[in-house]
C-alpha cells in the first residue's frame, strides 16, 4: 500500500468507526493528526512509521468487520475461526488499547517519527519466532504490543494459551528496574501472566533455552504469575 493510500485509508476507516465504535475513530483521528503533514515522499522513507500504520489498519479492519455482524453469535464465530493468538489480540488486547488512554502513546509516536525505535533484539526475536513456528508453536507481534504492553512476542503452544514475552539483554544493572516496570506495565493492562526472558548473547544455546522456557509457560504458567527467567 502507498504512503497515500494508507492515508486515504486512514480517513476512510475514521468515517466508517465513527458509527460502529467512536472510540477507535479517536483514537485512529489522533493517529491521523499525527501523519496528516507528512508528505507520502517522506512517510514512504520512514519504514516503522509505515508498518505501524499498516498494522493498525489491518487490525481497524477487522475489528470493524467483528462490530458489523449483527449477531453475539456471529460475532463468537468469527473469533471462533482465528488462531488462539489473533483471538487473544482482537478480543482482548486491541480493544483493551482501543479503549484505555495510553500513558506510552506519545513517546513512542515520537521515537517512530524520528526513526529512534529501537529494536536491538530484533533479529534474536525473529530467531526465536522462527524456532516457536519449527516445533508447531505460533506467535504474534505487534508494535502496539511492544511498544506500549511491554510485549515483544504473544506465544501459543499444545493448551492454546497465548503468552506475552519481553525478551532482553538488559546488564545485571538495570534488570531488577526494568523487570519491575515490564510487570507493572502488563497489570497495568490487565495482562494475566507473563515472561520476562533475558539472555547471555555468548551462549550459544539461548536461543533454544528460551523456547523451552516461553512455550512450556505458555502451556503451565498459572494466571497472575510473572516469571523473570535470566
Amino acid at each position: 500500500m502507498q504512503a497515500t493510500e494508507i492515508k486515504d485509508k486512514l480517513h476512510s476507516l475514521i468515517e466508517q468507526a465513527s458509527s460502529i465504535d467512536p472510540n477507535l475513530a479517536r483514537k485512529l483521528s489522533e493517529i491521523n493528526r499525527w501523519v496528516k503533514n507528512i508528505k507520502p515522499g517522506s512517510l514512504t522513507a520512514k519504514p516503522y512509521v509505515s508498518a505501524f500504520l499498516l498494522e493498525v489498519i489491518t487490525d481497524s479492519t477487522i475489528w470493524l468487520i467483528i462490530q458489523s455482524l449483527p449477531s453475539l453469535e456471529e460475532k463468537q464465530a468469527k473469533f471462533e475461526q482465528m488462531t488462539p493468538n489473533e483471538r487473544y489480540w482482537y478480543g482482548y488486547l486491541f480493544p483493551k488499547w482501543i479503549n484505555a488512554s495510553d500513558s506510552k502513546f506519545y513517546i513512542w509516536k515520537q521515537k517512530l517519527m524520528a526513526g529512534e525505535f529501537n529494536q536491538v533484539d530484533d533479529d534474536i526475536i525473529k530467531a526465536i519466532a522462527q524456532d516457536i513456528t519449527n516445533r508447531d508453536g505460533s506467535f504474534w507481534q505487534r508494535y502496539i504490543a511492544d511498544l506500549s504492553m511491554a510485549t515483544d512476542l504473544i506465544v501459543s503452544n499444545h493448551n492454546q494459551q497465548p503468552l506475552c514475552i519481553q525478551v532482553t539483554s538488559v546488564s545485571k544493572e538495570l534488570h531488577q528496574q526494568k523487570c519491575q516496570a515490564w510487570e507493572n506495565t502488563l497489570r497495568s493492562w490487565n495482562i494475566k501472566r507473563g515472561l520476562f526472558l533475558s539472555y547471555n548473547p555468548q551462549d550459544t544455546n539461548f536461543v533454544n533455552q528460551l523456547v523451552n522456557i516461553a512455550l512450556y509457560n505458555s502451556d503451565y504458567l498459572a494466571g497472575g504469575k510473572y516469571l523473570n527467567f535470566s
